[in-house]
């Protein structure tokens, strides 16, 4: 994965993002604990996270950007993490996003699924197509089935949720959902 992808994956999530009505903030979404709103506070919150874990600086927080104009915050948030991992020499450090010490690249690979993932979750709780690029979703479902252990999985507050089974002929998107522990 490149800086690229990160780019193209936040695109992905802005288009969900632009059709989000602020009545429907408090609508249920399927992160358990998160509503709309917090969600998409959430999906803001994760790319300061991802641009302050390669810059190794403290992350901001984005509580409450969901009452303003998200679609900006999200914008700001998202170029910020782009253009960090996109730094000269970025993608060859070592990293601690607050969990212990990774390769930028990890970070990066976590940046983009976890970005995909949640556009997913705006999309089906806000009622837009989850089928959301098919090739991307592929080679995000491969990669993490590959990188995910059974011991990242677990109730709501682990990284991932467990993993459940998706209906016959859905997309590459709810296929990576339902691996991720969404109900598709």
């Amino acid at each position: 994965m490149n800086p690229d992808v990160l780019r193209h994956t936040q695109a992905i999530a802005a288009t969900v993002l632009a059709n989000v009505d602020a009545d429907q903030l408090p609508a249920p979404t399927p992160c358990a604990s998160w509503n709309v709103g917090q969600l998409i506070d959430h999906l803001i919150g994760a790319q300061n996270w991802a641009a302050a874990g390669i810059s190794g600086r403290p992350s901001e927080s984005a509580e409450g950007a969901s009452a303003g104009d998200f679609t900006s915050a999200y914008a700001n948030a998202a170029e910020a993490a782009a253009r960090a991992f996109e730094e000269e020499g970025a993608l060859a450090r070592t990293v601690n996003p607050g969990f212990g010490d990774m390769p930028a690249t990890a970070l990066l690979g976590l940046a983009i699924v976890d970005t995909f993932t949640h556009a997913w979750d705006l999309a089906k709780a806000t009622g837009q197509s989850t089928d959301l690029d098919s090739q991307l979703a592929t080679q995000l479902l491969a990669a993490s089935k590959q990188s995910i252990p059974d011991a990242y999985r677990g109730p709501e507050g682990a990284p991932f949720g467990v993993a459940q089974a998706a209906p016959e002929g859905v997309s590459a998107a709810d296929q990576l959902a339902a691996f991720l522990g969404r109900a598709v």
